[in-house]
């Protein structure tokens, strides 16, 4: 039987590269000079606080915008080392941050595998409400006055639970859960496993990418919050650092310096070095994490 040359040919006719066209190339071009310029516009910011940071009072007020130090002086973070209320408020950030970033996924994880389930009776009324959390809300002044009638005035829980869940957060993980094959669950429950098993033996393991996603944002909304701390409490000995970063970029100077008389440190160098101490758990902290981020992002967010 003669063989067909031509087939060959067809195929790799078939499989030949795409020529780009002007339009490929343009779409490509728009999308690296944003990313470019999205890189570049945080960068540059950050280089200039750490720069400022470092540099002494002189050339802070002599040269202004600049990115790479020329004479390096530590004394704003020495000045910032010495305050007392900087640090316990950064103990108290940790504190919550720990707490609520560990509570809020156990609760998250433990609402979204129910409603992962099709055969949960009202589930879709359940989703709704979740939804419906996300547009709207009661307000600032019905939410004092809640926070105010719950007792959690000058009180540290008023970090935690009225946070304690988000519901974006719920719906991603819900979707992660039900990407993963029910016959997993099926099986383990022949075995006699419990709910409780399944859920933390079976679907924890295999949500790594997931639970790195949400573990994040609940890090970093606590890490960066103090609204709440400036609404809802007024002792000294709760205050979380943000409050009082923002005490120290809009004065110049903490409770604790306001008393001393020997401040010699140039306000925008202690600003700065605060400011760079405030970013350094975030920073350290997020390339553990990158890995799993954009695969929980995806995976989660393919079934409704």
């Amino acid at each position: 039987m003669k063989k067909d040359n031509n087939s060959g040919e067809d195929r790799g006719i078939n499989v030949r590269k795409h020529k780009r066209s002007m339009e490929d190339w343009a779409v490509d071009c728009f999308a690296y000079g944003m990313a470019a310029f999205l890189m570049i516009s945080i960068i540059l910011p950050f280089m200039q606080v750490v720069t400022i940071s470092m540099s002494p009072a002189s050339v802070v007020n002599a040269t202004g915008f600049h990115l790479f130090p020329t004479k390096f002086d530590f004394s704003g973070y020495r000045k910032i080392a010495t305050d007392s209320n900087f640090w316990h408020s950064y103990f108290i950030t940790i504190m919550r941050t720990v707490i609520g970033t560990g509570g809020g996924v156990l609760i998250t994880v433990m609402t979204a595998y129910p409603l992962s389930k099709l055969n949960l009776p009202y589930r879709r009324g359940l989703m709704l409400f979740v939804v419906f959390t996300m547009y709207f809300s009661g307000g600032m002044i019905p939410k004092y006055l809640l926070i105010k009638n719950l007792h959690l005035t000058n009180n540290f829980l008023v970090y935690i639970l009225p946070c304690m869940m988000t519901g974006f957060a719920l719906i991603i993980t819900r979707n992660f859960f039900m990407s993963i094959p029910g016959e997993l669950e099926e099986s383990a429950k022949i075995d006699g496993a419990t709910p409780f098993m399944v859920l933390f033996r079976i679907y924890l393991p295999l949500s790594k990418p997931v639970m790195a996603t949400i573990s994040l944002w609940y890090c970093v909304q606590h890490w960066n919050s103090w609204m709440d701390n400036m609404l809802y409490v007024t002792k000294t000995g709760l205050y979380v650092l943000q409050y009082v970063l923002q005490t120290i970029l809009t004065n110049g100077q903490t409770a604790d310096m306001e008393a001393m008389v020997d401040v010699v440190v140039h306000t925008e160098t202690m600003k700065m070095a605060a400011l760079v101490l405030s970013l350094l758990p975030i920073v350290c902290t997020y390339p553990f994490l990158q890995k799993y981020f954009v695969k929980g992002m995806m995976v989660g967010s393919v079934k409704g």
